[in-house]
């Protein structure tokens, strides 16, 4: 699969690449400069569609993004990013600091109008940009009234005034992301965790009306939080969390039947997702430039349809959830 094909979103006009990049890690776990280095290596390998919110370490992915992308030309790159967490004031951070999550536990959730246009105003500041290409409502599932009455019209302002192309919303929380999308007239969504080689949750009841509506979907988390890019031992990570066995034994399933083969688990985690026809982009979240150089190997490695049929054979994936084409040979 070609990691640079670009894909429209949904009837915008506007197109990302297959492979964009998860910004969260550079708010959280890198300093300044590792950030810059990823940033970078992105730009050189071409993925150049970048997924922030001001949430990602308080503030400081946005700042480190801005940095590198302000020096490029604007139409090099596409960018996302996200309200409803508002940023309190905190105390500065060591120069080249790796910045903890604690940092963005002190931030509330507010989506009202004008809040969420102050919020809007302070990402295009850290990020050095005029506008940006997507804008998402962020984690509103506890606060739907306030964010459709507030957060979804500022944004369909916005969009009507062309400072950002695309608007859609981003959570956990299927139902409330079903009941979003029946609601309001969005381009896209943002799916962590929720769609992946391990879960198929969204596909019950979000991928269809998505399909229906022509939302596209972009796809976060495509490791479920690492253990999916693991070496599958005892300590690795499902959503943030310890593995439980049955997910690990579940994970090591997938895994063999990749080694049949040939194919890598993280290969095949990538590109499980693009079988459904809503998905635009999947936005993995590299912490170091190797991973980024990985990821784009991934993307690109050749999956025979037998993997994926061994795989539907074996229960690991529904018998409903369409796989991609024979990816060697795509374009």
């Amino acid at each position: 699969m070609n990691p640079l094909e670009l894909v429209e979103i949904g009837s915008t006009g506007l197109k990302v690449s297959r492979l964009g990049t998860g910004c969260g890690p550079l708010g959280r776990f890198v300093t300044d400069d590792e950030a810059a280095a990823i940033i970078s290596k992105c730009i050189e390998l071409g993925p150049c569609y970048f997924d922030t919110a001001p949430g990602y370490g308080g503030g400081f992915s946005e700042q480190r993004l801005g940095k590198v992308l302000s020096e490029i030309p604007r139409s090099s790159f596409t960018i996302c990013t996200k309200v409803g967490k508002v940023l309190e004031p905190n105390p500065p951070a060591p120069v080249g600091a790796v910045i903890g999550p604690n940092r963005e536990n002190e931030m509330p959730w507010i989506y009202d109008y004008d809040t969420t246009m102050r919020v809007f105003e302070g990402s295009l500041k850290r990020l050095k940009l005029d506008y940006v290409d997507i804008l998402l409502i962020h984690d509103a599932e506890n606060h739907f009234e306030q964010a459709m009455d507030g957060a979804y019209k500022a944004l369909s302002e916005l969009r009507s005034q062309r400072v950002i192309s695309a608007i859609g919303v981003g959570m956990p929380n299927l139902e409330m992301m079903a009941r979003f999308i029946r609601e309001g007239d969005l381009d896209c969504v943002s799916l962590a965790g929720e769609y992946t080689l391990l879960v198929h949750s969204a596909l019950s009841e979000v991928l269809p009306l998505c399909q229906e509506k022509k939302i596209s979907v972009i796809i976060g988390a495509p490791y479920n939080s690492g253990i999916l890019a693991s070496d599958l031992t005892e300590n690795a990570t499902f959503n943030e969390l310890p593995a439980s066995a049955k997910v690990l034994e579940q994970a090591r399933h997938c895994k063999a039947i990749c080694d049949r083969h040939g194919v890598p688990l993280k290969a095949a985690a990538l590109q499980f997702v693009f079988g459904h026809p809503t998905v635009a982009a999947v936005i993995p979240g590299p912490r170091s430039v190797s991973e980024v150089e990985e990821n784009f190997q991934m993307m690109a490695h050749p999956i025979p349809p037998a993997l994926w049929q061994e795989l539907r054979h074996e229960g690991l994936i529904p018998a409903d959830a369409p796989t991609p084409l024979n990816t060697g040979d795509q374009k």
